[in-house]
């Protein structure tokens, strides 16, 4: 017997081995490891573990996999994991989630976004809606002001603070029809009392700018940088920023002292300028084929985005208002902020620029893991929900870095 005849029996026995072996297998044989190998191990290394009960891991994983019903989960399981769970016991279990773990798993939140970040001396703040695919109504679930264009819908709001990079630091929930303003101060209050926090510069879109909300965190010693509407401001402060911006260049600004020991900065870009005048353009466009279609009428005069540059003309016509167009273009490139901070105009833009980190976070969070729309109808199911997203995030967020060592 040749060399060459014995390796190809060998080959042939060794096929028929592998045949006969893939032959036995049924689809409960088969495991998909990945999702557990990646983000299990993340799972344990932010701290996760903690929480003893298996299932909490397997529906953070699978929320992060495959972010869906909890029907669909314990598909997911069995056909990927191999693991048999009925959906009664997850429900069963997230009647529960909020109650047992939620301080604990907010705490390894915290926990290791302190340690990533060394110091959280800066956190970015915004809040979000999140409907029900429902039409009732409840103490939690409350039809309001939507940003996601479903005011026939019940709905929760969702305040989020986060640190630079967008980690996570905590989170709460609100009844649909709260009121933006008032969810800034009892979510950091709470935050940096429970965990001992030093109170950093907080920052926030113009949606948190309020003499109330203003008034309260410098009451209460926090330093801020709040987006400001610099069109809203009275005719004196308005001809005071066009009086002190005229000839700004690219990238520089002015301060303006304002009551409370804040200051007004406001800084000129070339690429807002250009974005202002584009925007405008198209809603000008817009508004004069509305015109010309003759189907605008009074009730369309509003402030509300280009509307505003309508005015009537006689009894019953629209026409454009060329002087309204002009006080707007005189505010092309301009950009407010509002602070206690004794740091610089540049210093201050680009704390301010970061922002977009916790937009980024809430886009994650609704298009990736897909948070709503939510079909719970139970409270305590509710926040199971959004607890399990928080923690998914937490991962999300550890797997862009890497594995690290």
């Amino acid at each position: 017997m040749t060399i060459s005849s014995v390796f190809l029996r060998l080959r042939l026995k060794l096929k028929q081995a592998v045949k006969n072996f893939c032959q036995s297998l049924s689809n409960n044989n088969i495991r998909t490891i990945g999702p557990e190998l990646i983000f299990g191990t993340l799972f344990d290394r932010i701290g996760f573990n903690a929480v003893e009960a298996e299932l909490f891991r397997h529906i953070v994983i699978a929320r992060l996999v495959y972010p869906t019903s909890k029907l669909k989960t314990v598909d997911y399981l069995m056909r990927y994991q191999g693991k048999t769970i009925a959906v009664d016991a997850i429900y069963r279990f997230l009647d529960k989630l909020s109650d047992t773990y939620k301080e604990t798993v907010e705490k390894i939140a915290f926990d290791y976004t302190k340690g990533r970040l060394k110091n959280i001396s800066v956190v970015f703040y915004d809040m979000t809606t999140l409907y029900f695919e429902a039409e009732d109504e409840d103490d939690l679930r409350r039809i309001g002001f939507s940003k996601d264009g479903k005011f026939q819908n019940p709905q929760i709001m969702l305040g989020l603070l986060v640190g630079e990079e967008g980690c996570p630091i905590g989170y709460d929930i609100f009844e649909g029809n709260t009121f933006e303003g008032h969810t800034l101060l009892p979510v950091l209050k709470g935050i940096q009392e429970k965990y001992g926090l030093k109170k950093p510069i907080l920052i926030a879109d113009a949606a948190l700018l309020s003499k109330n909300n203003l008034n309260n965190l410098s009451a209460l010693g926090y330093e801020f940088i709040i987006g400001a509407r610099i069109k809203n401001e009275s005719l004196e402060i308005r001809e005071e920023i066009l009086e002190k911006t005229r000839g700004l260049k690219d990238g520089q600004g002015i301060a303006i002292k304002k009551a409370g020991g804040t200051r007004l900065i406001v800084t000129y870009s070339d690429k807002r300028q250009k974005k202002d005048a584009n925007n405008r353009k198209r809603g000008l466009e817009k508004l004069k084929v509305r015109i010309k279609s003759g189907r605008l009428t009074k009730e369309n005069i509003n402030n509300r985005g280009y509307n505003k540059f309508l005015a009537l003309q006689g009894s019953i016509a629209v026409e454009i208002d060329e002087d309204k167009i002009k006080e707007d273009e005189a505010f092309d490139g301009l950009k407010g902020y509002i602070t206690n901070t004794r740091l610089k105009p540049d210093k201050i833009v680009e704390n301010y620029s970061h922002l977009w980190q916790i937009e980024k976070a809430f886009r994650i969070s609704k298009t990736d893991l897909k948070i709503r729309p939510i079909y719970h109808y139970r409270k305590k199911r509710i926040e199971a929900h959004i607890l399990i997203a928080f923690v998914a995030y937490t991962i999300y967020k550890e797997l862009e870095t890497g594995f690290r060592q």
